[in-house]
């Protein structure tokens, strides 16, 4: 892929489930580790900022649904 500016990487948006992004780090587990390291630590960065994020909305949607209704 290229995107015409060859100073900046260009960047996209994949979804995968949490088994296949496990399968997909199992993968890279079986290279050369000087390789794939920082691509393996990306990963595991941005799903754990979904995981975490995800986490966190669902808890702060509980917090708001218990909250009573301010309205009188």
């Amino acid at each position: 892929m290229q995107n015409g500016n060859h100073n900046t990487p260009q960047e996209m948006t994949l979804k995968f489930t949490i088994e296949e992004a496990n399968l997909i780090l199992e993968g890279l587990g079986q290279m050369p580790f000087a390789r794939v390291y920082t691509l393996i630590n990306k990963l595991q960065m941005q799903a754990g900022q979904q995981i975490n994020g995800a986490s966190a909305n669902g808890a702060a949607q509980e917090i708001a649904e218990e909250q009573p209704s301010s309205k009188a």
